[in-house]
C-alpha cells in the first residue's frame, strides 16, 4: 500500500504526544543520560534538541540524535573522543562535532546564532550562551523544543507541543526576522509541510510570499538539498504547491509554475501543472516496482516530463493545441535546471533521459510495434527501463476509465513482449553477433573507423532481425563490405 497523498487533518491528542515522547525517552535513555552526565561533570549544559524531540512526540524512532550544548567545539571534541567508538568534525566550522556509539549516531552543536549578510551566500556563525537563545533562533516551533540532560526536563518556550498537536508550522518569532536571518528556512517550510503533512501558518505563508526573492542569496547546493528532501517526502504536492503559490518556485524551480499557464493537449479542465502533480503522485504509487523506497530520479522525471510544453505550444486552425517535440525540448530544459542546481552528472543524465523518452510508448498504438521496435525501446531506455515503465504508466491521467484501462492493457502487452524477448535474446545486453576482433579478422583490416562502422551495421541488423548465427552475420558483413 502506498502512502495516501493527502495527510490527515485531524489534530493529535496531547495525551498521545506525551505518551510517545515518554516511550522514546525511555528507549534512548541509556545514551542520552550517560552523555548528559559526562557534559555535566565537565561543567557544561547539554540538551537533546530539534528533530529527534519532534519525532519522539510523533512516535517516530531514530538512532540519530542531535544535541546542543554550552560547551565550545574543542570541549565537545574532547568528551566525544573519550566516549564514542568513532569521531568526526566536518561540521566544526558550524560548531558541530559528531561521533558514533554502538548503533547510535550523535551530533553535538554549540549554542549558536547564525544570520546572513544581505549580500552573502554563507551564514555567519556566532556562538550563544543559553539554551533559550539557541531555541529562539531555530526555524519552527516544532523544532524549537529540547530535553535538558541529565534529568530529561522538557523545554518548550514557543509552544511547539501545541503546534505539533495541531499539525501547524509556525516560527518561534516573527517569520520575517527568521527568513531574513536564513532565507533557506522558507524552503524548509515547504519541505516540512511535505514531510509531516502539516499546514503552514498564514503569517509564515505571507512572509514567504513577501520575501521569496531573498532565496537567491542561498547557494544552489543548499537549495538543491532541500528540494530533494521535499520531493522524496510522503506528501510532495503540499510542498511544491507552497513553493509555487508563494513565488519561491519562480526562483528555485521556475519550470514548474510556468506550467500553470498551459492547457494540456486534451483540453481537459486541468492544466499541465495539475496534470504534472498528478503524474508525480501516480509515479509514487508505482515505486514498489523500483524497490519501494522514495526514488528521486523517477519522481523528478515525473515532475519535469512536460516542462517543454510552454516553449512548444502551437494553436492550429481547428482550435486544437500541439506540443510537438516537447519531450526533446523538455530534456534540454531539465538538463539546464539540474546543472544550475549542481546535481551530479549521473542523476542529471538519468532524469533527462527519462524526460526525452516519456512519449515513446505512445507510438505503440494497440500493439503494432515490430519486435525490432521493441528491441530499440529497450536499447534506448538502457538502465532506466524500470523507471521508464513507471513514468509512462504514471503519465496516463485520463478520467475516461475505458481509455485508462485500454492504455494499461496496452502497456501490459508491451512489458510482456519485452519480458519474452528478454528471455529469448538477452535484450538488456544487446550487441552484434560478431565482435570487433572477428570483424577485423573477417575483413582483414586494422583497428579504425571502418571497424566501428561495421559494428554499428551489425548492431542495426541485430535489432532488426534478432539473433543471427555466426555464418549469417559473416555473410551480412561481407555483403556490406562489398557494397562499400
Amino acid at each position: 500500500m502506498s502512502e495516501p497523498h493527502s495527510p490527515s487533518s485531524e489534530p493529535l491528542r496531547l495525551v498521545d504526544v506525551q505518551q510517545s515522547v515518554a516511550a522514546e525517552l525511555d528507549r534512548v535513555a541509556p545514551v542520552i543520560d550517560e552523555l548528559g552526565a559526562l557534559f555535566a561533570a565537565a561543567g557544561h549544559e547539554l540538551a537533546l534538541v530539534g528533530g529527534p524531540v519532534r519525532d519522539a512526540m510523533l512516535g517516530r524512532r531514530s538512532n540519530d540524535l542531535d544535541f546542543t550544548t554550552s560547551a565550545r567545539p574543542e570541549q565537545t571534541d574532547k568528551i566525544l573522543k573519550s566516549w564514542g567508538d568513532a569521531w568526526w568534525d566536518m561540521g566544526r566550522d558550524f560548531g558541530t562535532i559528531g561521533c558514533r556509539k554502538g548503533d547510535w549516531v550523535v551530533e553535538v552543536t554549540t549554542y549558536r546564532s547564525e544570520a546572513y549578510d544581505p549580500d552573502s551566500r554563507k551564514p555567519e556563525v556566532k556562538y550563544g550562551d543559553t539554551l533559550a537563545g539557541d531555541l529562539g533562533r531555530r526555524d519552527f516551533t516544532v523544532n524549537a523544543m529540547a530535553v535538558r540532560l541529565p534529568g530529561q526536563a522538557i523545554e518548550d518556550p514557543y509552544g511547539g507541543v501545541v503546534d505539533l498537536a495541531n499539525k501547524v508550522l509556525r516560527t518561534p518569532g516573527r517569520p520575517e526576522d527568521s527568513f531574513s536571518d536564513d532565507p533557506l528556512r522558507m524552503m524548509r517550510a515547504a519541505r516540512f509541510a511535505a514531510q509531516l503533512g502539516f499546514a503552514v501558518d498564514p503569517s509564515v505563508v505571507a512572509a514567504m510570499r513577501d520575501m521569496a526573492d531573498r532565496i537567491t542569496i542561498v547557494s544552489a547546493e543548499r537549495v538543491r538539498d532541500e528540494l530533494v528532501k521535499l520531493i522524496c517526502a510522503p506528501f510532495p504536492r503540499l510542498g511544491l504547491t507552497l513553493l509555487v503559490d508563494t513565488g519561491l518556485g519562480d526562483h528555485v524551480l521556475p519550470e514548474l509554475p510556468r506550467l500553470k499557464l498551459e492547457r494540456d493537449e486534451h483540453q481537459r479542465h486541468k492544466d499541465v501543472y495539475e496534470h504534472t502533480l498528478t503524474v508525480l503522485e501516480q509515479a509514487i504509487d508505482l515505486e514498489d516496482r523500483l524497490g519501494g523506497e522514495p526514488d528521486f530520479v523517477s519522481r523528478f522525471a515525473a515532475l519535469m516530463h512536460d516542462v517543454g510544453k510552454p516553449k512548444t505550444r502551437r494553436f492550429l486552425d481547428d482550435g486544437t493545441v500541439t506540443f510537438h517535440h516537447h519531450d526533446v525540448v523538455g530534456a534540454k530544459i531539465t538538463r539546464k535546471r539540474m546543472q544550475a542546481l549542481r546535481f551530479s552528472g549521473d542523476e542529471t543524465a538519468a532524469v533527462c533521459h527519462l524526460v526525452e523518452l516519456h512519449l515513446r510508448f505512445h507510438g505503440y498504438g494497440s500493439g503494432e510495434w515490430t519486435d525490432s521496435a521493441v528491441r530499440r525501446y529497450v536499447r534506448d531506455a538502457g538502465d532506466q527501463l524500470a523507471r521508464l515503465h513507471v513514468l509512462t504508466r504514471a503519465d496516463c491521467t485520463t478520467r475516461n476509465q475505458r481509455k485508462a484501462e485500454r492504455l494499461r492493457r496496452t502497456y501490459d502487452d508491451l512489458e510482456d513482449r519485452i519480458d519474452r524477448l528478454s528471455q529469448e535474446e538477452e535484450l538488456a545486453s544487446i550487441r552484434p553477433d560478431l565482435d570487433g576482433n572477428q570483424i577485423m579478422e573477417i575483413l582483414g583490416i586494422a583497428p579504425g573507423r571502418e571497424v566501428g562502422d561495421a559494428y554499428k551495421m551489425l548492431l542495426e541488423l541485430r535489432l532488426d532481425n534478432g539473433p543471427m548465427s555466426e555464418e549469417e552475420a559473416t555473410a551480412a558483413l561481407r555483403a556490406w563490405w562489398a557494397s562499400r
